[in-house]
């Protein structure tokens, strides 16, 4: 059972218990904004990724906003955000597993449900479940357009599996998936744009076999924070999946940006307070690898000139001070900007919801620790 927060509604930030995972209203709010505006009039739906956020409450949002659903990794986070309230899941992902894919199934019966594929032997999986349940299931063909992850090899062999998908009775194609995740990062966009650019050639062809064969392909989806305006313009994509964007994250905020890109602001914060500080331009945080992710990256401390996050242990987290820079005192409380904000939510059960210094809200991280 989820822990109660160490906060409450009313309190002033500083008053926040620590390591809290923090959530600046006003920040995500302008970003749900800059999102729907960025695909207004492009013909592009948006259906951003809950992996980032895991919360029913930040899905509703940016339905709200325009979304048409949202995106999630795992079954166990679609029957959280189900249940949560959200009406139209896309697992962007292969489900493999009996008890798995009953689940996945059965949640046909309370939402609109989909699912990839990259295999033939787990398209006929997928059909035996969604017949077992008497349901169909929206079926999309993943591609690897350049990740070399999960996917099949974009053209003839994607046709072939759209044909076995498109033949079972339990499934319903409903077009390809062609996310170029390892691109996400790239510092360059130059690079970034060369990379979308072959990525949506691959999956130009291969709606185009898919199309010629006789069988719809109604969706190409794919795209992340750090590409989504190519795939947006490319006319092959007409849906994208941008997820970070709502909070960013260190690793993120080191991209450079095309001109004319909506920037989005850093919402998500670890609060951390001093535990310790034995000698002059060193000092130790609470909140070590059990409170933000180092995969990619150390925290960096937010807006303190010459005080650095350098080392990570289970329970602390090392600051080194320059001799110019203002030493935070024991006790103090500093926001980190985690390196990785997707696996930092994940450690936590609430977001304390933050505006103007004070907490206004408490969110629970509804599909924290689904991870089957």
């Amino acid at each position: 059972m989820p822990l109660s927060p160490r906060a409450s509604i009313g309190i002033a930030l500083d008053e926040v218990d620590t390591p809290a995972l923090v959530l600046d209203l006003d920040a995500l709010e302008r970003n749900l904004l800059r999102m729907a505006d960025a695909v207004k009039g492009s013909g592009v739906r948006l259906r951003p990724h809950a992996k980032s956020h895991k919360c029913a409450e930040i899905a509703r949002a940016q339905i709200a906003a325009g979304a048409v659903g949202v995106c999630c990794q795992k079954v166990s986070e679609a029957e959280a955000l189900v249940a949560g309230g959200v009406a139209d899941v896309l697992v962007t992902n292969e489900i493999v597993g009996k008890q798995k894919l009953a689940c996945l199934a059965r949640l046909v019966r309370e939402a609109k449900v989909g699912v990839l594929a990259d295999d033939a032997g787990n398209v006929a999986e997928l059909d035996a479940a969604a017949r077992a349940e008497d349901v169909r299931l929206d079926v999309l063909v993943e591609i690897d357009v350049g990740a070399h992850r999960c996917g099949i090899e974009a053209g003839e062999p994607a046709l072939a599996l759209a044909r076995r998908v498109a033949s079972c009775r339990g499934l319903r194609f409903a077009g390809l998936h062609a996310y170029h995740g390892s691109v996400q990062h790239v510092r360059d966009p130059r690079e970034r744009r060369a990379a979308i650019a072959a990525a949506a050639e691959k999956a130009r062809l291969t709606k185009t076999l898919i199309a010629n064969s006789g069988i719809a392909c109604e969706t190409v989806t794919g795209a992340g924070t750090g590409t989504f305006m190519l795939e947006s313009a490319s006319r092959v994509y007409n849906e994208i999946q941008p997820g970070s964007y709502v909070f960013m994250d260190a690793d993120y905020n080191r991209n450079l940006w095309e001109e004319g890109w909506p920037r989005f602001e850093q919402s998500l914060f670890v609060l951390a307070t001093v535990m310790s500080a034995p000698s002059p331009g060193h000092a130790v945080l609470d909140a070590g690898l059990k409170a933000s992710s180092v995969d990619s990256g150390m925290p960096q401390v937010h807006e303190r000139p010459g005080v650095e996050y350098v080392r990570a242990s289970d329970e602390h987290g090392v600051l080194k001070i320059a001799a110019a820079a203002k030493a935070p005192k024991l006790g103090e409380k500093l926001l980190l900007v985690p390196g990785h904000c997707d696996p930092t939510v994940n450690l936590y059960d609430w977001f304390v919801c933050v505006r103007k210094g004070k907490v206004e809200a408490l969110w629970a991280v509804t599909a924290r620790g689904a991870v089957w």
